[in-house]
């Protein structure tokens, strides 16, 4: 296959070649900083610490938390419809990984991706000698589709998403991204922007639209200490701002301390999207006067407490159950690209949030179209306060909205039917 390949692929393989020497070291030192865990480098060079489990072995590879819970969906969905199977999933960073350890067990498991060298990968594909490979909505690793593919492993790309940046940046690319998107034997993409993409991208076929999202099981929440938090909070005007980033705190906290000028009895429970950041958060808050008490250490709000920091990882469908009304972050600033709404709509709690969602653009274009959501072009903390008493005041006006916003979501079950039928086409193809 290397005789093939356009230019700049084969200086990207003769480049990361060069580079595997160093990645010990490269890897060593991000641990130390806290980016790579120090127990399992060696997953990250290919390496399986443990042998392959016997049987049909299914690798499903997700980049980070979004992606690996899409992943360990339709697994779920592909053992129902073919029991038996054993599942392998991958990612790349520390807080998935944690995540799937809590959620899975025995034979499935979860290892790191390996760096995509040519040896790590290969040694990777060889350790394991997966079935089939699905890739969840997009990180193109070159080296390892190329080891994956060398090894007759069948590909699939599945709730595929590009974002307009990325798609041109695979314009700029046009034979690299012709090769790497036709490696693969199924394509379904999310939304109608990555099927044209693909469409100049790949020679083989395009699978039908739809978001596997949408098709994914509301997050468990444990009733109990839901009726027992709630009961603890009893009729406070609550809301959530979801998954936060750094510099999108200070503008919600702003409007909160609006909030609090009419409703002082308002709580809000402010969830960072990486809740390592719980301490800058903290200090954040208690530069505008707000001073929290943390959900890490047990902790529930007072009376007098405006601030609750959700500062935990598993735990966000609780705070969606507890809030009316749910801002979904990661959307006040241009290039995060906002996140997923599908799971406070599930959670019966009122979706609102800022206009950079570019990552979810169908989705959150639907919820608008059919008044399931609040999506401001105003970013003002004012004028988010001002949204938010008038959600918090009103129940129903969000009834209306979490009933338009059900009806949305229950477009797009059709995703991971058609999903599942494609893997299994793919498997029974495959060498078992």
């Amino acid at each position: 296959m290397t005789e093939t390949l356009p230019f700049s692929l084969t200086l990207y393989k003769v480049a990361t070649q060069l580079l595997a020497r160093f990645m010990p070291g490269v890897l060593a030192r991000r641990a130390a900083r806290g980016r790579e865990d120090p127990a399992r480098i060696a997953e990250r060079l290919g390496t399986a610490p443990v042998a392959r489990p016997k049987g049909t072995l299914v690798w499903i590879h997700g980049a980070s938390v979004g992606e690996s819970l899409v992943g360990h969906a339709l697994a779920q969905a592909l053992r129902k419809a073919h029991p038996g199977l054993t599942f392998l999933f991958t990612s790349g960073t520390k807080t998935s990984a944690d995540l799937m350890a809590r959620k899975l067990s025995p034979p499935d498991l979860h290892r790191y991706v390996p760096v995509d060298t040519p040896m790590a990968t290969k040694t990777f594909i060889a350790a394991w000698q997966p079935d089939l490979a699905v890739f969840v909505e997009g990180e193109i690793w070159p080296n390892l589709l190329l080891a994956t593919k060398e090894a007759g492993v069948p590909l699939a790309l599945v709730n595929a998403r590009m974002t307009a940046r990325s798609v041109k940046g695979w314009r700029g690319r046009a034979k690299t991204a012709e090769l790497l998107f036709s490696l693969f034997d199924v394509a379904m993409p999310a939304d109608t922007r990555t099927s044209e993409a693909l469409s100049l991208f790949r020679t083989g076929p395009i699978g039908t639209v739809g978001n596997l999202k949408l098709a994914a099981p509301a997050p468990l929440v444990n009733a109990k200490e839901a009726k027992l938090l709630a009961g603890k909070l009893g009729d406070r005007p609550v809301w959530l701002a979801a998954s936060t980033h750094e510099g999108e705190e200070t503008v919600l906290l702003a409007a909160h301390a609006a909030l609090l000028l009419g409703a002082p009895d308002a709580l809000l429970i402010l969830a960072p999207r990486h809740p390592e950041r719980a301490q800058d958060v903290e200090i954040e808050c208690r530069k505008q006067g707000l001073v929290p008490v943390r959900r890490s250490l047990g902790h529930v709000p007072g009376s007098k407490t405006s601030v609750w920091l959700w500062d935990t990882l598993g735990e966000l469908g609780l705070a969606m159950r507890l809030a009316p009304v749910t801002f979904v972050a990661g959307s006040l600033k241009p290039g995060i690209g906002g996140h997923n709404p599908v799971e406070p709509v599930q959670l019966g709690s009122t979706v609102m949030s800022a206009s950079f969602v570019g990552n979810f653009l169908d989705l959150y274009q639907a919820l608008e179209d059919q008044d399931g959501a609040v999506i401001l072009d105003d970013h003002a903390s004012d004028r988010i306060a001002l949204t938010l008493a008038g959600l918090l005041g009103d129940p129903e006006r969000r009834a209306h909205l979490n009933a338009a916003a059900r009806d949305v979501i229950a477009q797009g079950t059709h995703a991971m039917a058609d999903t599942v039928a494609a893997l299994l086409g793919l498997l029974g193809r495959a060498k078992v």
